[in-house]
């Protein structure tokens, strides 16, 4: 099943674009999603088993900073196209 995971990442911190970059640069490491970026949200696509392992994985990882918040909306459908 494809899917589609549009992702808000707000590190409580005055320096907060290193943690938004580093959290982009980390699901774009999975060759198997396809992951675009705005000024917004991030937004990931493909296979949900495998976004959504993407995402968590790196979601976890971005928790070591203090006070993350994330919002997410998933869809079951493949957006990009």
């Amino acid at each position: 099943m494809k899917t589609s995971v549009e992702i808000s990442y707000y590190p409580l911190l005055e320096e907060f674009k290193g943690p938004v970059k580093n959290f982009i640069v980390s699901l774009q490491r999975y060759d198997n999603i396809k992951v675009k970026s705005n000024s917004m949200s991030t937004h990931v696509f493909g296979e949900y088993d495998e976004v959504m392992a993407a995402v968590t994985k790196c979601i976890k990882d971005a928790f070591e900073v203090p006070s993350s918040i994330f919002v997410l909306k998933v869809m079951n459908l493949d957006r990009d196209k």
